[in-house]
């Protein structure tokens, strides 16, 4: 998503500036209202003169982060931190983006302000919770903390997608393998019946027309194929694309089951770690909202946060919604009524990433099986069809 230059006045009346990530103008201007900002004027960030420099791996990031807590825990002046940590950097895209934060750090900007300018690299939970650390002064904690929440979210990330390499590296090769078999097998087959002079089973001129169709317009195939993908793409992109798509990929079988719970544990996760971290509910809701990766969810999180802006608490307005599970609902109402919320949402994200885990083993026990048996299947019926009229042509010749 583009990225905007922001300058505007907080509750205090104090000016500040930053920059947001958004889907579009307004919805910047729209967010940082929410957080309290009167803006004063936000643009596109190369109209402002800035420019971020790149994005940053996740395991890098991660890195980084652990060993910039442990020298501000050791006393290092932060100039120095950064200093180090950029000579030391392999990426040479992230040595520039901290060489860049330490020099608008060594002018007087705060570190929040510095890394806002890179929203790339440091998405709004990371800036925020820097923020946090630095005005309770508890900066090497919260680094610590960030560190510990990115670490988990790759790892779940990694599960994911080696749950879906397998069978999308299976359906490949069987899609591979059919076309062939449709083009290089079934044309022998095709001119060895032409001369029976009797009339094709069903399933045997079913074949031969997807083979001659493979065979004479493969490029409009192609171009077909190429044009679904396109359009399907640019419907994404719109509002209702976006949600409808989302919907329906959470009720395929099995699938949108582990992405909710995906979707579920990233949401306990992320809110969790940044109410210990004292960023403000509601900030921390617009944040999660917008890390949420599923648009059902993330609207689900945005009417829960409208709830909460009203004077409701948490638990209620996330029922409602019919997205959350019962147990992640119920846990944290306990959360609220013990003032132990960000306790019980990193709970919450355990089980779920350990659901996750389950999820992932039982999703490929029973692909496997599955498709090798629609893979069969294929092979199968090309088979039948294609020696069906030698059956037939045997079974003549035997009543004759």
């Amino acid at each position: 998503m583009p990225a905007y230059a922001w300058k505007g006045k907080n509750r205090l009346g104090e000016i500040q500036e930053g920059v947001i990530v958004a889907e579009t103008r307004d919805g910047g201007a729209v967010t940082l209202k929410r957080n309290g900002i009167q803006v004063i004027s936000i643009k596109p960030q190369g109209a402002a003169g800035g420019k971020s420099l790149g994005k940053v791996k996740p395991k890098e990031l991660a890195i980084f982060t652990r060993q910039f807590s442990v020298m501000i825990d050791a006393g290092l002046p932060l100039v120095q931190c950064l200093e180090i940590l950029g000579a030391q950097q392999a990426d040479k895209g992230f040595q520039k983006i901290l060489a860049a934060v330490r020099r608008d750090v060594e002018q007087g900007a705060t570190l929040q302000t510095a890394l806002s300018k890179h929203p790339r690299a440091f998405n709004d939970l990371y800036v925020n919770m820097v923020g946090a650390g630095e005005a309770g002064g508890i900066l090497d904690v919260i680094l610590q903390r960030l560190s510990g929440y990115i670490e988990k979210a790759v790892k779940l990330t990694a599960k994911v997608k080696g749950a879906m390499t397998y069978p999308i590296t299976v359906i490949i090769i069987a899609i591979v393998v059919v076309a062939i078999i449709m083009v290089k097998v079934i044309p022998v087959f095709s001119q060895m019946y032409e001369g029976m002079g009797s009339s094709l089973p069903f399933p045997t001129l079913i074949c031969i027309a997807i083979s001659n169709v493979l065979i004479n317009y493969f490029y409009v195939v192609l171009i077909f194929i190429a044009l679904v993908y396109i359009g399907l793409r640019q419907y994404y992109k719109t509002p209702a694309g976006h949600l409808q798509i989302d919907t329906i990929i959470l009720k395929i079988p099995v699938i949108g089951e582990l992405l909710r719970k995906v979707a579920v544990a990233r949401f306990c996760r992320t809110l969790g770690t940044l109410t210990s971290s004292g960023v403000p509910i509601l900030e921390g809701m617009d944040i999660t909202a917008r890390t949420a990766g599923n648009l059902v969810i993330q609207n689900a999180i945005m009417k829960s946060r409208e709830a909460v802006e009203q004077g409701r608490n948490i638990a209620g307005p996330l029922a409602e919604t019919k997205v959350f599970p019962p147990m992640v609902v119920q846990m944290v109402g306990v959360g609220e009524a013990t003032g132990a919320l960000d306790a019980m949402l990193s709970k919450v994200a355990d089980f779920y990433e350990d659901e996750v885990d389950n999820a992932v083993a039982a999703m490929t026990a029973m692909m496997e099986p599955l498709i090798i048996a629609v893979l069969g299947g294929i092979i199968g019926f090309i088979v039948i069809a294609m020696y069906l009229p030698i059956f037939n042509l045997a079974n003549v010749m035997g009543k004759d």
